[in-house]
């Protein structure tokens, strides 16, 4: 894997002048699947690691090493840039160190450490966040984890939902100060919010969800945002296949009235890069 070259690439977004929408993606076909279809970045998120690891909701009982060696899975399978959403990186800001080293190892492009109060605490209620202090000392631990200076690391903070724009602002401010290369937005809703903080801070932004008034990738790109996420639908959209297809088969339904549905044989043969095998096969066991 050349992970360099990958980071590298991620980094070119990052410096240019246009908004891109990355690829949902959980495991090494949908990634390969990203790929093939052109797509600049894949995106493997906390709450679909979850999902596909564990079939467990977003609630941060999945383990470091779960995710990282689902991530590597991922990573190992093609050559897209990967990014991932760390969570507030599975503990303090030592924890954060060893996480950024755990996903530099298992492949990452880019990752980025939330300042959420995670996991819920003994009768906590709604989402708060870690004071600025905290979120700043997060962010000089996960760049102290680095070892590869192309790895991006993003900090991420839901301020905008849980303070308005003035705590955001503060935020970004204080966490591109600690010296991270990105700004994740989380819930960010209208023009005006990504104008504000666009107007603050000197590094890229990305966002949670380009929905709504967000949708436009012009404006998007116009006012630093470099990626921007559209939601999950790959892996919901898995879940709905499969269920849709055993309750078929339950219900006694012919496989053959199924094949119209299914992924063709040549589809097959290109996500798992059966021509390469074969290749392999022929060359190696003659």
């Amino acid at each position: 894997m050349n992970l360099t070259q990958r980071r590298e690439n991620y980094r070119g977004i990052l410096a240019g002048d246009k908004c891109v929408h990355p690829a949902s993606v959980f495991d090494p076909i949908s990634a390969r699947i990203a790929e093939d279809l052109g797509f600049e970045v894949g995106m493997f998120a906390g709450s679909i690691a979850s999902g596909t690891v564990l079939g467990a909701p977003d609630i941060i009982v999945l383990t470091l090493s779960e995710f990282a060696q689902q991530i590597h899975r991922i990573c190992r399978a093609g050559n897209i840039s990967l990014m991932v959403d760390a969570d507030h990186g599975y503990g303090n800001a030592m924890n954060v160190k060893r996480t950024v080293e755990e996903l530099e190892t298992a492949g990452v492009s880019a990752l980025t450490i939330e300042d959420t109060l995670l996991p819920r605490s003994f009768q906590g209620g709604d989402n708060q966040l870690i004071s600025v202090e905290e979120g700043v000392g997060k962010m000089k631990a996960a760049l102290a984890g680095r070892q590869d200076p192309s790895l991006v690391v993003a900090g991420r903070t839901s301020a905008l939902r849980m303070g308005g724009v003035p705590e955001a602002i503060k935020r970004a401010k204080a966490y591109q100060q600690a010296g991270v290369d990105a700004l994740f937005m989380a819930g960010a809703q209208t023009r005006e919010e990504i104008q504000a903080v666009n107007a603050e801070v000197n590094i890229p932004l990305l966002l949670g969800g380009a929905g709504g008034e967000l949708a436009d990738k012009e404006f998007l790109g116009a006012n630093g945002v470099r990626v921007a996420l559209q939601g999950h639908l790959p892996f919901y959209a898995a879940i709905k296949a499969v269920y849709d297809t055993l309750k078929s088969l339950r219900d006694g339904v012919m496989p053959a009235d199924l094949a119209p549905g299914q992924a063709s044989a040549d589809l097959v043969a290109q996500v798992t890069r059966k021509q390469d095998y074969d290749k392999w096969t022929r060359e190696f066991l003659g």
